[in-house]
């Protein structure tokens, strides 16, 4: 998960199953692994605004949606309907397994998620399956990088291809997240643990979906989706320094929570002026801290609000768990009754029945 400046796990992060991933098939205690290796810190961060409210933010102002793009193409193999936003999660509760937690969910909300996120390592076989998903839920497949390095000396090239295999025997649209939060120095495929090479990820890029298209994969849609802010904040890491070009991206995703009372303007604002006109927008990873009252439930609200405000916006995805160890406040939605009201509601706008 993302908030304002992090420390990396010192040794980069477990590299085998147990993984998130592995919520998707099923293992409870996935979800705590992966925190392991997604550390935050408590350091002050690149931007804060005042406490959230559940007024209704302004709209921002942007050049007509995809007045750049083909709009019958837009979002690829996983299409973006205009109006609409696909409400999904990562879904990793403590002590259930993820159909149990997709059976609560369901009951819950009065509805099943539209996206199914789930996490795989860089040397794990990705999914053909995932038990326990709705029937018409999306996967959305966050795959970790090796360096750069690794993918273009060619060495890891059939690993690449049996990624593609997989994914193309989901035999149903997918999204495929590769590499996400580049602009941060938390991952070892971040330009900051690579020599400050931000041309080498969009090579990496480019070169990971040519293999998928070689192998068949054209069910996958290719999300692209760095941090709210980028760390170190200099010149080099820009964000649109690691664009790989509209040719290769279907989806322009962002991480971004509310870990230090940011507004969702904060948060997805900038990301949304830069690219709304191109390619539609995924907010692939949101949360929010719970600072006491109906704080929670406001801020909900206000991403209720300002989704419904952005039209380029085509898909949410919360990160729903209570197993991430760094975080004494629990991401899950129904942390407390008034918040999980409040998501209820979201779940039944119309603006989220894509």
């Amino acid at each position: 998960m993302s908030g304002g400046h992090r420390r990396p796990h010192p040794d980069g992060g477990v590299t085998r199953r147990g993984l998130l991933g592995l919520a998707g098939l099923g293992v409870a205690s996935s979800a705590g692994v992966f925190g392991m290796w997604k550390a935050a810190s408590r350091e002050t961060p690149l931007a804060v605004s005042g406490t959230p409210t559940s007024t209704p933010s302004a709209p921002t102002p942007t050049p007509a949606p995809f007045s750049g793009a083909d709009p019958t193409r837009l979002g690829g193999t996983v299409p973006f309907t205009a109006g609409k936003a696909m409400l999904g999660s990562y879904l990793g509760l403590d002590g259930m397994t993820y159909p149990e937690a997709v059976k609560l969910r369901r009951g819950q909300i009065g509805r099943d998620q539209r996206i199914t996120h789930v996490f795989y390592a860089w040397e794990d076989p990705l999914p053909d399956r995932i038990e326990g998903k709705p029937k018409k839920s999306v996967p959305m497949v966050s795959w970790r990088g090796p360096k750069y390095g690794e993918i273009l000396d060619g060495d890891a090239d059939d690993l690449i291809a049996a990624a593609a295999r997989r994914l193309r025997d989901l035999d149903q649209p997918a999204l495929l997240r590769w590499g996400w939060e580049m602009n941060g120095d938390w991952y070892r495929w971040g330009g900051a643990r690579n020599d400050q090479d931000t041309e080498g990820y969009v090579k990496c890029f480019r070169y990971l979906r040519k293999i998928f298209d070689d192998e068949g994969a054209e069910n996958v849609s290719w999300v692209w989706s760095p941090n709210w802010n980028s760390s170190p904040r200099q010149d080099w890491n820009r964000v649109d320094a690691y664009y790989p070009g509209d040719d290769f991206v279907d989806w322009v995703g962002i991480s971004g929570y509310n870990l230090h009372r940011e507004t969702p303007e904060t948060l997805f604002d900038p990301i949304y002026r830069k690219y709304a006109a191109r390619r539609p927008i995924m907010i692939t990873e949101v949360g929010s801290k719970d600072y006491g009252g109906t704080t929670k439930a406001d801020w909900i609200r206000q991403l209720t609000a300002y989704v419904e405000q952005r039209p380029a916006i085509g898909g949410v995805v919360w990160f729903d768990t209570d197993t991430h160890p760094s975080y004494p406040e629990h991401w899950r939605l129904d942390s407390v009754p008034d918040a999980a009201a409040a998501y209820r509601e979201m779940a039944g706008n119309e603006r989220f029945s894509g």
